[in-house]
């Protein structure tokens, strides 16, 4: 399973005090699920007031057996570091704001040239979204990569219910 390392971490924009701001502006409750080939590994959530980010990284530390004799011995931290920010919000949709970064491995294995198993390569992908538009009621997907694994996003999006 991921393991949560970083949670919640807000940040105000320079422009407006955040007690200004949080008075002002509306408060967004989203998710995002990660689809890797199409299953569901991994999940974000947020409540996230509008003109502010959240950043959450989560790890996941997966082990190989390599050589000939399969010995468990290679190890990475797959990490995954997204950030939210809620750009707009109303009660038919949400503009959503998303950076990403993940690492991932290789779904093909590798061999030595006797036959030997290799480790999956890792290798970093990141992408941005300036403006994810996610009609309330809906999730919306977003493709990262297409293939080898091929990576999605699936984004839901709405204003919170005001506070007590």
């Amino acid at each position: 399973m991921w393991k949560h390392c970083l949670t919640a971490t807000l940040f105000a924009t320079a422009a407006l005090s955040a007690h200004a701001q949080d008075a002002a502006q509306p408060v967004v409750k989203w998710t995002l699920q990660v689809l890797q080939d199409g299953q569901q590994v991994d999940a974000f959530e947020g409540t996230t007031t509008v003109g502010q980010a959240r950043t959450d990284t989560h790890h996941h530390v997966v082990t190989h057996n390599v050589g000939c004799k399969d010995h468990p011995d290679a190890s990475i931290d797959l990490q995954r570091t997204l950030t939210v920010s809620p750009l707009q919000a109303n009660a038919s949709e949400t503009i959503l704001a998303i950076d990403a970064q993940e690492t991932l491995e290789s779904a093909n294995p590798s061999q030595t040239p006797e036959g030997c198993a290799l480790p999956p390569q890792p290798r970093r992908v990141a992408a941005s979204h300036p403006g994810l538009r996610v009609p309330a009621g809906e999730a919306v997907n977003w493709q990262i990569v297409d293939q080898n694994p091929a990576l999605a996003y699936r984004i839901s999006a709405s204003l919170a219910p005001p506070p007590l």
